[in-house]
């Protein structure tokens, strides 16, 4: 087996040193938007959480109505 030459060894590493480049530059791209999903996630999460407890309250008070008329009724 031949051995590759010095400079053959160079473009081989410069080759690799370019994919590794375009690889680090894609997945900062893919972790940039993974972030902005994740930020977009917690602040709906956030917004139906206090959905929840107002619509668990308004529920509650709708029991406490109902249990009142029950008892003057």
């Amino acid at each position: 087996m031949d051995n590759p030459s010095p400079r053959e060894d160079l473009q081989i590493i410069a080759g690799r040193i370019d994919q590794l480049v375009v690889l680090c530059a894609r997945l900062q791209e893919e972790n940039r938007s993974l972030r902005t999903s994740q930020e977009t996630l917690v602040a709906e999460r956030a917004n139906l959480l206090t959905k929840n407890e107002q619509a668990r309250s308004r529920v509650e008070a709708m029991i406490a109505r109902l249990r009142s008329l029950e008892q003057n009724g």
